[in-house]
């Protein structure tokens, strides 16, 4: 599941990166059966080599995450079986994080998806936005667009977060951890 904020007014903003990174993994998924409408989320589903993933967007308010996640596990979905991607201030622009549970560090979606749904077992996939103000002008921060140089870093970092969502249903959130943790982190050797 990709975090973000419904609506025109909140495309390219930082806190609409989760919204990226799906739209970038339904592209690298196998049959990937486009996406429509279902109750308080889009939704859409493809192959990661073997396993069948299905992808969502909540089209509640970043604050209201939870209402989608709880839709999903009324379906029979687990929490085990869940990733959230989302944006990340305390990481800098360039750099994603994948855990296979973990605490909530203030982000309001996952707080929405913690409270709702009872647990923090699940796992997350953040993806650097940082760094950020102080937090009294977070909101302003995450709610803006990308400045033009961050734009123009977005589609490899969304690239890496989408390879690393698609391994982890592929190979399993531990596996892809190894693989993607230190990206965006060390210096490029060449």
């Amino acid at each position: 599941m990709g975090l973000g904020n419904p609506g025109t007014e909140y495309e390219g903003t930082r806190h609409n990166a989760g919204f990226m990174a799906v739209d970038q993994l339904a592209r690298l998924l196998g049959r990937f059966s486009g996406w429509t409408r279902q109750g308080v989320m889009l939704r859409g589903k493809g192959r990661a080599e073997r396993h069948e993933v299905a992808l969502a967007k909540p089209q509640t308010y970043m604050n209201r995450s939870g209402t989608a996640v709880g839709a999903l596990l009324s379906e029979g979905w687990l929490p085990s079986e869940l990733l959230v991607i989302c944006d990340d201030v305390y990481l800098p622009l360039g750099a994603i994080r994948l855990r296979p549970a973990g605490g909530t560090g203030g982000h309001q979606g996952l707080e929405s998806i913690v409270a709702e749904i009872g647990t923090s077992e699940f796992a997350r996939l953040r993806i650097g936005v940082g760094p950020g103000p102080g937090s009294a002008e977070l909101p302003d921060y995450v709610l803006a667009p990308f400045t033009a140089e961050e734009r123009a870093r977005l589609p490899e970092l969304l690239e890496a977060a989408a390879g690393a969502a698609f391994d982890a249903a592929a190979t399993g959130v531990h596996q892809a951890m190894n693989r993607w943790n230190r990206y965006g982190l060390d210096p490029v050797e060449e």
